[in-house]
């Protein structure tokens, strides 16, 4: 069973509707969608407001986990957490940070703010993320993101040996912007693979991990 909890939809820079995008992802094969557009302040509530209809409207009819959250996405790193608390006050099931890439201008400061957040759940992507930082993480209990996402997976094999060497908890993550870019059990292992994660470890970050986030949001929500 598929999980990924980072993708985007055409209420950012994705081409799908939100539902439709979770259809495609029932087709595939997925357990659990985290539908989690960017957002600042300015988008918030709304965007979280129309996902969590669509998201509510798929779990009824289709056997898949579909969680409303956000994305929040080149905001000053001392905004991060207030931001991310509102985003779960309005109802977001997950928060996701946009970490510090290596591909774009994120502001520094971002990787450590996310993951001091007791309300942000997903470090995406964090580029060259530092021991310190991955230690942190991993004593707070965040999730750090290998990412399919051409571009963004370029330190894929550097933030897997911090994190595997401070405990950091791993996820496989497909920062989805198409039905096309969605995960298959052929393009995970081809991740971990060559971010040169162990086989010893897949099971743990596919499924153990993967397993303990969704369940930890649906026991906050009641739901488990």
């Amino acid at each position: 069973m598929l999980h990924d909890f980072h993708t985007h939809t055409f209420n950012s820079d994705g081409i799908l509707s939100p539902v439709e995008l979770i259809r495609y992802a029932v087709i595939n094969g997925y357990a659990t969608i985290g539908i989690t557009d960017h957002v600042a302040i300015g988008s918030l509530e709304r965007i979280i407001k129309e996902v969590t209809l669509d998201c509510e409207l798929a779990r009824k009819h289709w056997d898949i986990i579909a969680m409303p959250g956000v994305e929040l996405t080149h905001i000053p790193p001392e905004t991060i957490n207030d931001m991310a608390r509102r985003a779960k006050e309005l109802g977001a099931w997950i928060v996701v940070v946009h970490g510090e890439t290596s591909t774009e201008p994120v502001p520094e400061g971002t990787n450590l703010a996310a993951i001091q957040s007791p309300y942000v759940d997903i470090l995406a992507h964090p580029g060259y993320l530092t021991l310190e930082e991955a230690k942190l993480a991993a004593q707070n209990g965040h999730y750090i993101e290998l990412s399919a996402r051409k571009g963004h997976s370029a330190t894929n094999r550097h933030v897997a040996q911090v994190c595997l060497a401070t405990g950091a908890k791993l996820l496989v993550n497909s920062d989805t912007h198409s039905d096309l870019d969605l995960l298959t059990a052929a393009t995970v292992e081809t991740i971990l693979t060559d971010a040169g994660v162990p086989n010893d470890q897949f099971n743990r970050i596919l499924s153990e991990n993967a397993l303990e986030l969704k369940d930890r949001i649906l026991r906050a929500h009641k739901l488990l």
